[in-house]
């Protein structure tokens, strides 16, 4: 059966984003580091559908597409070509077509559709957000493997992807140069 894994920036006190949804605590001074990129693309290989909230669609479509096709030499075109090749499901009820490469709409419930995906064969599923969204997820206790790169910045206030205690077990951390770290927790 596949699993549902989780991928996001947090930061070290808790947020994925600042309370309007800013993300400008994610490039931070410093070394880059080639191997966390390349561990975000081997995640990404070891799935093969991207799900995704309705509010975070068109801004990952709107970057991810403008890399493969306007920055033939960016650093991120790799990771890029990946995201815009792979099968993307949005999960949203007020919208029934939304427009991206690869991309579909689904507008049924949450849970029924989670575990119908994971009963499929295939690879497994990949969520990077949004907040909203993953919260859901999280609550619905559908979330098999997640992956916090932690940046080291505190922002006081923003988006939590919680709602309510939850109890999670860290099986691996890795320190990367760019001073961030990758922590893989699983359910308990």
């Amino acid at each position: 059966m596949r699993k549902l894994k989780l991928q996001v920036q947090i930061t070290l006190d808790g947020f994925v984003a600042g309370p309007e949804g800013q993300l400008d605590w994610m490039w931070l001074p410093g070394e880059q580091d080639e191997s966390s990129m390349q561990k975000v693309i081997e995640l990404a290989d070891s799935c093969d559908i991207i799900l995704m909230g309705r509010k975070m669609t068109r801004e990952f479509v709107e970057h991810w597409e403008n890399v493969v096709d306007n920055q033939p030499d960016s650093p991120e075109q790799s990771l890029a070509q990946r995201m815009v090749n792979m099968r993307k499901i949005v999960f949203s009820r007020t919208q029934t077509a939304i427009k991206g490469r690869n991309l579909e709409v689904e507008n049924g419930d949450l849970a029924t559709s989670i575990q119908a995906l994971k009963k499929e064969p295939g690879k497994d599923l990949m969520v990077y957000g949004g907040a909203t969204f993953v919260r859901s997820l999280i609550s619905l206790d559908l979330v098999d493997e997640y992956y916090f790169f932690v940046s080291p910045v505190a922002i006081g206030k923003g988006l939590s992807i919680f709602s309510e205690q939850k109890l999670l077990r860290l099986e691996s951390s890795t320190v990367y140069k760019n001073w961030k770290i990758l922590n893989k927790y699983l359910p308990v």
